[in-house]
């Protein structure tokens, strides 16, 4: 969908090779009817969008009913926002056994939380309430964003935790828990890799190569550490060099029994800690601050951000 355009170094140039690492069956599409009833349920959280519960209550009632009238659902009678979803929907449009009442593009973690899919990727909400892509590629100071999950597309690098937690919020979400993420990373087999307990090299977007080396590399070795500051570090052009960021899903066997993608590997996540902590690895390293699903780096402020740190969002089921 959008194609465009480490970690502040502490100790030179072999510091900075590592980043961060130092400091610390993609679902159907649904239609209309399915979605109006999920947005009752899973509201997008954005002023701009003035969203009420009286709002998304009538889209509720009104899907059903509508459904009900044009034979799009078998007809079911009396109908209301309470009206379980399972009675919405056709047998075969129904949640998939391991979907639970998660909305289409997240995964249901044994019907406690949901996850998304897939790493976020962002779209930008104008003041008219209206939305356009936003480049992966760069930072979203300034401008009011929210976070969606698509298959391939390149998600969003440069990102900090609490811009990521309000993303997340703009979307009738919020940022995973680290023990959710952790869970959710490992599968219901609890393997350490999600799709095992021993790496798979390449299986995961976790062998790229070093996008700031690629990139300032005379410079960085002749101007040493003043050289590795926070611009450089942000800079678009480094994710958007061949061999680094992947997209969404790309690595088909970077999965696991929950059906979530590139939960190791390609981008850092960040998750609810406002001390500032990111899991998973990212496309350079998923070992230094522990292995695959265990990995974990907590050096930085949760408003930190370079091209490593990226996030997914997770949700409370529906009742």
């Amino acid at each position: 969908m959008f194609w465009w355009a480490l970690p502040v170094a502490i100790g030179g140039l072999a510091a900075a090779v590592v980043g961060c690492t130092e400091a610390s069956a993609r679902p159907p599409h649904p239609n209309a009817e399915t979605l109006a009833v999920y947005g009752a349920r899973f509201p997008i959280a954005s002023a701009q969008r003035g969203a009420s519960a009286e709002r998304h209550e009538r889209a509720a009632r009104g899907a059903s009913m509508f459904a009900a009238s044009t034979g799009l659902l078998p007809s079911i009678g009396s109908t209301t926002a309470e009206t379980p979803l399972e009675q919405l929907l056709r047998e075969g449009d129904r949640p998939l056994a391991n979907n639970g009442l998660c909305p289409p593009d997240m995964a249901s973690i044994d019907d406690r939380f949901c996850v998304d899919r897939f790493e976020a990727s962002l779209v930008e909400v104008l003041p008219s309430g209206d939305e356009r892509p936003w480049s992966p590629f760069q930072g979203m100071e300034g401008h009011v964003v929210r976070a969606v999950s698509e298959r391939g597309v390149m998600p969003q690098g440069y990102v900090s935790g609490a811009q990521a937690a309000e993303a997340c919020g703009r979307s009738g979400k919020r940022l995973c828990k680290p023990s959710e993420w952790r869970t959710a990373c490992k599968g219901p087999e609890k393997n350490v890799y999600g799709y095992g307990n021993a790496n798979q090299a390449g299986r995961c977007n976790d062998h790229g190569r070093g996008p700031v080396i690629a990139l300032y590399g005379q410079q960085l070795e002749a101007g040493g550490q003043r050289e590795w500051n926070f611009e450089k570090m942000n800079d678009p052009q480094l994710n958007q060099l061949s061999g680094t960021l992947a997209a969404t899903g790309s690595h088909d066997g970077c999965t696991n029994g929950y059906g979530v993608y590139d939960m190791v590997g390609n981008l850092h996540e960040w998750v609810a800690d406002p001390a500032g902590t990111f899991q998973g690895g990212y496309y350079q390293d998923t070992h230094i601050n522990g292995d695959g699903c265990d990995y974990k780096t907590m050096a930085h402020e949760f408003r930190y951000h370079d091209y490593s740190t990226g996030f997914r969002c997770c949700a409370d089921p529906a009742p």
